[in-house]
């Protein structure tokens, strides 16, 4: 296959990391911070002797950001670009990424972000995708080898079809090679990125910032005395209370509701 130009590739790699960060930036302007801070431990904060609002929000937008960003990276990066250089042809319905055709082999390419991308039920179901891919395959009666490859975009494993899985697997830097033909793309990727981040971060910034303001007005509002002090009671019973639910339900109660 034919290798990406330079100019090309870094053109491709600012324009995924323009979507990744506009991405994450409509991350946080959609969060609620009732639904993020259900997902906290209220007693952790107040064992650590947690006392200022602002630290729980920035706990709680941290730990949103964390999780969040890897999901995020992966979609709007990862597999832009691997689809980009892959050669191929976007698969139809497959419920695979990509579809690489040489006059030898046929095959069909699941794309994901590390080799910790999913738990049993969605393997199972990438195993059934793959499965459903060779079976079209065999309908078009094509007179060439097939091959289901499940791709890292980075991670070590590696490993071919076995009792257990119907599929090969490529992380790292035998993905990026794999399906780029350059040893070094996997480098490429990074060094190409120069300080194209540097730059969105400033802008990222501001927009945490802005969150960090927003819901610190609306916890004290909810949650703290008029003095400002934190109502670890009210926190608590928000988070786990059934009764207060129940009243709150009922419109008999001022507290917080809590979501099914």
């Amino acid at each position: 296959m034919a290798a990406i130009a330079p100019e090309r590739l870094e053109a491709l790699i600012r324009q995924q990391l323009d979507v990744f960060y506009a991405r994450r930036v409509q991350a946080l302007s959609r969060l609620n911070l009732k639904d993020t801070l259900r997902r906290k431990n209220p007693y952790l904060f107040r064992a650590i002797g947690v006392q200022k609002a602002s630290e729980i929000v920035e706990q709680v937008l941290q730990a949103f950001m964390s999780s969040s960003d890897e999901g995020i990276f992966g979609d709007a990066f990862f597999e832009p670009v691997a689809k980009e250089v892959c050669g191929g042809v976007a698969a139809g319905g497959a419920g695979v990424d990509v579809v690489i055709e040489t006059p030898n082999e046929y095959t069909v390419l699941s794309v994901k972000s590390g080799p910790n991308w999913g738990n049993s039920s969605q393997m199972r179901k990438l195993q059934d995708d793959f499965n459903t891919a060779r079976s079209v395959f065999l309908n078009k009666k094509l007179r060439k080898h097939f091959r289901a490859l499940l791709g890292h975009c980075y991670g070590r494993k590696s490993g071919e079809p076995n009792a257990k899985r119907s599929y090969s697997v490529r992380s790292g830097q035998a993905f990026w090679e794999e399906i780029t033909g350059d040893t070094d793309f996997y480098l490429k990727l990074i060094g190409f990125m120069k300080d194209h981040p540097v730059q969105h971060r400033i802008e990222f910034e501001k927009a945490w910032n802005q969150a960090v303001n927003r819901f610190t007005a609306e916890f004290l509002k909810d949650f703290a005395t008029a003095e400002g002090v934190i109502d670890w009671e009210k926190i608590v019973a928000f988070k786990s209370g059934e009764r207060r639910q129940a009243k709150d339900d009922s419109g008999t109660s001022d507290g917080p509701a809590d979501a099914a």
